[in-house]
Parts: structure tokens; C-alpha cells; sequence
């Protein structure tokens, strides 16, 4: 399962983002380091099912179908909040960056309200520049990889000048522990020399940030949407970064919340909500609703968690959903399930990836493969597309 991390400092909303994205319960409160161990647990990545289109009624075995809508499961991880200088053992120091191993995207809250300091305490609202927090967290995971590397970095230089060995391969070895694979490596020696044993420690630093753009892609989420302050904040971050979703966990929480109290109806990124019984509302609720409406929905489409999830997924991870079935006409299981499991699988992947990727024998003893919707045999190297229904025949 992709596994992706939501990162920044303390007192910006990362819990509350966690919770709202993946309705779990992990600690919130208004001061540094609320989240001390890193809380995982399973968002979800939407896609349109084939399930309307085919006119069927699908059986997911993880996540679910609504209204045609697939969910995903995708993990997430909270880590412990990040300050200046964690890669010196600042703040909880390299434990939160030993959390972020695994992870294969970083999802960067800010506050765009300007209302935390840069050591993630409380200030007054639009007195801190949240474009002052974008780099260091870049900066922070660059000079934790660099620590991993520069205590080897000569005795691994000497090995691969003397030995004639692959670079990528070797640099891959050394930094597995910190989720980085040869593929990351290999992309960003492209942009060096290969005399290896003349970089200083400038040039190792250019590198890494280079290897780290494929190994830990960051998503940059301006938080507190909702405040006045935030608006030309975020204007701001658009104006300088490529990628930046602006959220609000709160507002989305207290959706759910009342969702499940049976007040609306509501679906995670939907510009707007439907009252069930105008009676059953206070005063109270039906002003925070309102305020939900006109300062989140009709200003920006949606509060932004389940576009933070899909961008991740799709536009920072490159991923696609591909829908693996035994029974090609069916598009079903052996068991008669209709469309029982969605996959996520890298873009470029073919019939021969995706039987890998749903058990190492399958992948072995695999034949050859059939698009269900046309029911014809593909080739082992044609590049699958989003939402492909695809049997594999193998002889294992």
C-alpha cells in the first residue's frame, strides 16, 4: 500500500488534516509536539468505477463504491511535528525524519493564516510569512539524507572508483533505509558529472536535493482557509509554488461530523452540502454551516482534503487504478464478485507489472493478458491506462 506522509511544523492543522482525511482520532491540541509517535492509518484515493459504465453492481474487497465513486486505500502517516534544525536533533529531531522513511510523498501543511511562529507557536494571525515554512522542510530532509551519507561518503566513493562499480547502485544501498530506490538515484545522477571523487559537499547536497524530488516529491497544502488572513496568503504560495492546495481540515471535520449526526448530506470534495431537517439544527450549527458554505465551498470548490489525496496519488506519484478480474466476461472473481479489487499501479505499467503486483507466482507463471472490455488478448507490454479491466491468465 503507498504510504505518504503528512509533515510541517507543530500547531498547523496536521492532525487535524490526518483526522479529517482518514476519520481517525489522533490527538489535537494548541501546543508543540501534540503527536509524539507517528499515527498511521488508511485514507482514500477516489476514482470513477467502471461499475456505472458497465452497468453492474461491484463488490469491493477493500475500500468501496459509492454512487459509482471507487475508494481507494491508501496509508497515512502523522508524524511528529518538524522545526528548524530537526536534522541537528532540534524539536523531536530525527525521529520525526526516520517516520518519513517510508513514505513515498510528503504532504507539507502550512498554516496560511500566518498564526504559528517558525517554531510552531501560537502568534497573532498574519504575523508569520507561511512562505517562510515552505523550504525549510526541504532543506530539513536534504541534511537528514546528507547526514546518512556523509559519514561513508569516502570509503563508498573509493569502492566505486576503484572496484568499477554502478554508482546508483551502490548510493541506492546506502540510503534503502531511507526509502530511496535505485530508480531515484539514477534520475538525479543525470544532472552530475561522473567524476564522483571531486564533488565537495556542495555538489553532494545539489544531488541529493535532485534525488529527493523523485524519492520524497513534496505537495505543498495551505491550511485554515477559512481565516481572513489566509486569502492573499495563498494567492501568494500559488504565485510562487507549482503545486499548492488550499484546505480546510476544521471545516471538513465538522462536515463529517454532522454527517454522521444525520444533519446533511455530504461527500468528501463536493462543493457543497444538502440540510436533511432545517428543524433538527440549532442556531449555532446552522451559523457554522453557513460559515463552512460561503468562506470554504463557494470561495475555493471544495475543502481540499480529497484533492490533497488524488494529487498525491495521481499528479505527484503518477499512479493509475487498473481493475485486475479472473472471469473476463463476468468481470468478476471466482467467487462471482464484480469488480472486486482496484489497484494502484505506476503509469507506464504493463499487463506482466500488474501481475506482480497482485502476487509473485501470478507474476512468474504469467501467459498473457486480457482487456475484459473488449475481451482481447493485449500484448505483455502494452501500457496500461486508468481504469483498464484486465484478466491475467497464468499457468500458476
Amino acid at each position: 500500500m503507498l504510504q505518504i506522509a503528512v509533515t510541517g511544523k507543530p500547531n498547523v492543522g496536521k492532525s487535524s488534516f490526518f483526522n479529517s482525511a482518514t476519520l481517525s482520532e489522533a490527538e489535537v491540541a494548541n501546543y508543540p509536539f501534540t503527536t509524539i509517535d507517528a499515527n498511521a492509518a488508511i485514507a482514500y484515493v477516489t476514482a470513477d468505477c467502471p461499475c456505472k459504465e458497465l452497468k453492474v453492481t461491484c463488490n469491493p474487497r477493500t475500500g468501496k463504491c459509492e454512487n459509482g465513486v471507487r475508494y481507494i486505500p491508501v496509508e497515512l502517516i502523522d508524524v511528529a511535528g518538524l522545526v528548524p534544525g530537526a536534522h541537528e536533533g532540534k524539536g523531536l529531531g530525527n525521529k520525526f525524519l526516520d517516520d518519513l522513511s517510508q513514505a513515498r510523498a510528503l504532504i507539507h501543511i502550512i498554516d496560511a493564516s500566518g498564526a504559528t511562529d517558525e517554531e510552531g507557536n501560537p502568534c497573532e494571525p498574519g504575523s508569520h510569512d507561511p512562505l517562510d515554512d515552505v523550504n525549510f522542510l526541504k532543506n530539513e530532509v536534504t541534511m537528514w539524507v546528507y547526514s546518512i551519507l556523509e559519514r561513508n561518503w569516502p570509503r563508498l566513493i573509493r569502492k566505486v572508483m576503484s572496484e568499477h562499480l554502478n554508482f546508483a547502485k551502490v548510493i541506492a544501498d546506502q540510503l534503502s533505509g531511507a526509502g530511496v530506490f535505485l530508480d531515484d538515484v539514477i534520475e538525479a545522477e543525470r544532472i552530475m558529472d561522473d567524476q564522483y571523487d571531486k564533488w565537495e559537499k556542495e555538489d553532494i547536497l545539489r544531488f541529493l536535493e535532485k534525488l529527493l524530488e523523485h524519492a520524497k516529491p513534496i505537495i505543498i497544502i495551505a491550511n485554515k482557509i477559512d481565516t481572513p488572513q489566509a486569502e492573499e496568503n495563498i494567492r501568494r504560495l500559488q504565485e510562487k509554488y507549482e503545486k499548492v492546495i488550499p484546505t480546510s481540515a476544521e471545516s471538513e471535520l465538522a462536515l463529517i461530523n454532522a454527517v454522521k449526526a444525520g444533519l446533511i448530506k455530504y461527500q468528501s470534495g463536493e462543493d457543497h452540502f444538502e440540510i436533511i431537517d432545517d428543524d433538527k439544527l440549532s442556531d449555532k450549527q446552522k451559523m457554522a454551516l453557513n460559515y463552512i458554505d460561503e468562506n470554504v465551498l463557494k470561495k475555493y470548490g471544495s475543502t481540499g482534503i480529497q484533492e490533497t489525496i488524488n494529487t498525491a496519488v495521481y499528479e505527484i506519484l503518477h499512479q493509475i487504478v487498473v481493475y485486475p478480474v479472473e472471469d473476463e466476461h463476468k468481470f468478476s472473481d471466482q467467487k462471482g464478485n464484480i469488480l472486486p479489487d482496484a489497484l494502484l499501479v505506476p503509469q507506464g505499467s504493463n499487463p506482466r507489472d500488474l501481475a506482480y503486483c497482485i502476487h509473485t507466482d501470478i507474476g512468474e507463471g504469467f501467459t498473457h493478458a486480457i482487456d475484459a472490455r473488449k475481451n482481447m488478448r493485449i500484448s505483455s507490454e502494452q501500457e496500461l491506462k486508468q481504469s483498464d479491466i484486465i484478466s491475467i491468465i497464468a499457468n500458476k
